[in-house]
């Protein structure tokens, strides 16, 4: 079978475009130029890349951007009065407190204290709630990137038997909400996670995998269904001595074998990874225009 690659690179560019256009007229009819603040915690290699690339996409998107760093060894008492600083700062819309979180940090009591209405993640529980009862919220920025993926390659998801692999509180329990309700997915959804019983079965059955486990090349050719579409959230990194990183991004799918069964599949890398970075820009225009808060 013929594969259609769904490009998140390509898909995240334009809208990036669309969304610079939009600033531009913001600022020339006088109005706010959006700024998204980051705060970054100790020297984690994906964490620093993901922030690199966040204050890139602020650049290409006409925003203002603040990176805010921390040492490891940073108190919660230290970054809970950074939180505050920055609920309170009127020129800033939108930040985000880059996870994970060193050991002694309780990550949930920091996002607990984020403003919700300046938290572009999509984290706070109020976002959650909503998210799930179908308000108008910040969506965590995965879920919504991979959403759009799927209208934008407008593939059909009503009714369909859609797979997710996964239970986190960023990538899973709000891929799932989104994939089941009227407005978005209106899919039958199943989530399978560690100790899920005969998960390749279940995933046989799936019209659409979604896989967000963390674990690479999980997702072999005798678990998927000729016809499906597959989504990979995966970026584990994985030892190359052949890239001069000595690195490479490794997705949950094994690429090459499950490939040729797909009708659509996400390449890694450049497939949910820009849109993720993506929707962050979208969340943080519609802080800047005060979308779903006042």
């Amino acid at each position: 079978m013929e594969y259609q690659l769904i490009d998140g690179k390509a898909t995240a560019t334009a809208i990036k475009q669309e969304i610079a256009g939009e600033v531009k007229a913001i600022v020339a009819a006088g109005g706010k130029q959006p700024h998204l603040a980051a705060i970054l915690v100790g020297h984690d290699g994906g964490s620093e890349t993901y922030v690199k690339n966040k204050v890139i996409a602020c650049e290409q998107c006409g925003f203002k951007s603040t990176l805010i760093r921390f040492e490891a060894d940073v108190t919660e008492a230290e970054l809970l009065a950074c939180v505050e600083k920055l609920n309170k700062d009127v020129d800033v819309d939108g930040f985000i407190v880059q996870l994970p979180l060193p050991k002694h940090i309780d990550e949930q009591k920091i996002i607990m204290a984020i403003d919700y209405r300046k938290d572009v993640d999509g984290f706070h529980p109020i976002n959650v709630g909503r998210m799930s009862i179908g308000l108008p919220c910040f969506i965590s920025a995965t879920p919504l990137g991979i959403l759009t993926l799927l209208q934008h390659y407008k593939i059909e998801t009503s009714g369909r038997k859609c797979v997710i692999l996964g239970r986190s509180n960023i990538v899973g329990k709000p891929m799932a909400q989104l994939m089941m309700q009227k407005q978005y997915g209106d899919a039958t959804v199943t989530i399978c996670h560690s100790h899920s019983k005969d998960l390749k079965k279940e995933c046989r059955e799936a019209d659409i995998i979604i896989a967000a486990i963390g674990r690479p090349d999980f997702v072999t050719a005798d678990m998927v269904k000729p016809g499906a579409v597959v989504v990979d959230v995966g970026t584990t990194r994985v030892a190359d001595e052949t890239r001069k990183s000595g690195f490479r991004l490794n997705g949950d799918v094994k690429f090459d074998e499950v490939a040729p069964l797909c009708s659509f599949i996400t390449p890694v890398p450049g497939g949910v990874g820009p849109m993720t970075i993506c929707s962050l820009m979208k969340n943080t225009l519609a802080a800047g225009k005060r979308e779903f808060y006042k």
